[in-house]
Order: C-alpha cells, then structure tokens, then sequence
C-alpha cells in the first residue's frame, strides 16, 4: 500500500470517528415535563425533566403562589385528580427516611426548597441524582407504567420531620410526561 493511499485511509478512518461523535452529540436527551396547576385546575406554571449522563436537570418555572419556602416533592403516582392526593406518597421504593437532613434519607422524592417571590412567581434548577427520566440506571423511573407527579407544598420542608417534613397541605400538582424538546 502507497503512503498515499495510507493516508487516504487514515482521513476516512478520523472523519468516521468524527461523523459518528457529532451523530451520537445530536440524540436528543430523554426529557419530561410536568404542567403545573393550583388546586382549582388553573394553569400556573411548568416544570421539566432532562435525562444528563449522571442524573436529571429539575427546571422549575411557576406563578401564582404564596411568597416564601415552599416544599415541593416527587411523588409515586402520575395523578392530580380528584384532589392532589391522588399523587401518593414520594417515591421511595426503598422505604429510606424523608429528608435531605435525615441520616436515613433521603428519598427519591425529596428536594431543596422552591422559593417563592413576592410576585407569586419562581423559577429554580435543581440537579437530581436519585432518579432517572426513562431508565438505564438503577434509579426509579419518572415514566414508569404508573407515572410520576410533581408537588408544591404550602409550607417549607425542614428535611427531617417525618413524614413530609411539616410542609403542609399540597398546593400545586403536575403530571410528569414526556415529551420532545424542540
């Protein structure tokens, strides 16, 4: 074989590995949202879910709630309706402790504390490790066969208090699904 044809292969070899690296870049991550809506049904609000290699980008981007600390939790079942408990528990396949304080803890449902401006309004990132959108860890799975839910709490979680951390009565409820970005 000539240098030149050598060298041939070798410039089809790299643009192979180069055509194959940006195709793999392109797959669109596994992602979910959840519309967020008050106790009466109205709309207040979004919350998305991105697959990342090592967990799950939390976006939080919702209105019309009461200023301050808010908990706001994963729960077990993908429903809002008749009222929010519908929604069960967190998800907690493990039965560990709630709370992020909690040496026992936390479970999969727990997360930091949403707060709420003065104009009814929040938007938070949180990054989740415990979870997975649609699988390929060992995580629960937000989009099992019976969904999951998003809850916004009308107090603020101390991590620790079982069962919910003394966060009160649920005041925003969301259905997690999945659906592609654009």
């Amino acid at each position: 074989m000539s240098t030149r044809n050598g060298a041939a292969i070798a410039i089809a070899a790299l643009a192979l590995v180069l055509y194959v690296s940006v195709a793999s870049s392109d797959e669109k991550p596994a992602m979910a949202q959840a519309d967020m809506v008050a106790p009466e049904g109205a709309a207040i609000g979004t919350v998305t879910f991105e697959q990342t290699p090592s967990g799950v980008l939390i976006n939080v981007d919702v209105t019309d709630l009461p200023p301050g600390p808010h908990g706001i939790h994963l729960h077990e079942f993908g429903a809002c309706t008749p009222d929010f408990s519908a929604a069960g528990g967190h998800i907690n396949p493990d039965g560990v402790a709630h709370g992020l304080r909690h040496p026992d803890g936390p479970d999969q449902g727990d997360l930091p504390l949403l707060f709420v401006h003065a104009d009814g309004s929040a938007r938070a990132e949180f990054y989740h490790t415990r979870i997975s959108v649609e699988g390929g860890s060992d995580n629960p799975v937000l989009l099992d066969q019976d969904g999951s839910s998003v809850i916004i709490h009308d107090k603020p979680d101390d991590h620790f208090t079982q069962p919910i951390g003394g966060a009160g009565g649920r005041i925003a409820c969301g259905i997690i699904k999945g659906h592609v970005s654009g």
